[in-house]
């Protein structure tokens, strides 16, 4: 299998499908580059080459003890870009993942990034503070950290079951495919670095990445997002990227991608190709 070793000598898997124009993806916690096959096939199909990496602790990649955090994110990502030589590329992230491009495209990206895609994204914050109200309590991240910590098998179950993919909403078409591949993803990973990467997710700050992107970008999240709320990320995200667009998708859930993959799938090749 690919690997690449990162600065701190970490193995980082990755895929590279295809050939043409690079589009590179970066996943949610507390998953794997598993969770874009809907889009790198289907991008495949149209053309393009496409990359996505396991996350350090995550998938397929070393289960290291330490880089749980968005400068390794963002510094192991540039590490696949630079093993693969990759230029003019769209970079893509979903919820944690988003976070992973907004820190990569402002601090690695100079000359290599052609546009950023950010679905059910977490920047600007997650976490309630003083200057950010909106924001959900650090009590919900702290269970969270529990929930990891002492039963995170039943955790992703009632995870992917439920709020994720809005499984639990009424009249919604549940997939018993989907709900086991979300827990088979998450039980691949490591524990501690999932136990961490929920404080990368939820504390970073991206206000200052968000505003140092400087290329096309379009940012995709659903309405009824209940992981990441709209309201407090992607409005405000739109207003901080100087060439940003938001999309807004009436009734759709954080899984999007997978569950509404026909949609999503749509709108990405259009504004890759635009």
């Amino acid at each position: 299998m690919p690997f690449v070793t990162a600065s701190d000598g970490t193995e980082i898997f990755y895929k590279d499908w295809g050939s043409g124009r690079p589009v590179m993806f970066h996943h949610g916690w507390p998953l794997s580059s598993d969770d874009w096959d809907a889009q790198l096939l289907f991008l495949v199909q149209h053309g393009y080459r496409v990359i996505a990496h396991d996350r350090r602790g995550h998938g397929r990649s070393a289960q290291v003890g330490h880089g749980h955090d968005m400068d390794h994110y963002a510094a192991d990502a540039a590490a696949v870009v630079e093993h693969l030589g990759l230029r003019d590329v769209v970079h893509v992230g979903h919820s944690t993942g988003g976070g992973e491009v907004a820190r990569y495209v402002a601090r690695h990206g100079a000359g290599r990034v052609a546009k950023a895609v950010l679905i059910g994204a977490v920047p600007p914050l997650m976490v309630q503070t003083e200057s950010n109200p909106g924001g959900l309590p650090v009590e919900v991240f702290d269970g969270f950290r529990e929930a990891v910590a002492t039963n995170r098998s039943q955790f992703y179950l009632d995870l992917a079951s439920g709020p994720f993919y809005g499984f639990n909403r009424p009249g919604a078409d549940i997939s018993q495919g989907v709900i086991q591949n979300w827990w088979r993803q998450g039980m691949t990973g490591s524990a501690q670095a999932h136990h961490e990467g929920i404080k990368a997710f939820s504390e970073t700050d991206f206000t200052d990445d968000l505003r140092a992107i400087d290329v096309p970008t379009l940012i995709m999240h659903g309405d009824d997002d209940q992981i990441v709320p709209i309201a407090n990320s992607a409005e405000i995200a739109v207003t901080l990227v100087k060439n940003a667009r938001l999309k807004v998708y009436p009734g759709l859930s954080h899984g999007m991608c997978t569950v509404n993959a026909d949609t999503v799938n749509a709108d990405l090749l259009d504004f890759i190709e635009s």
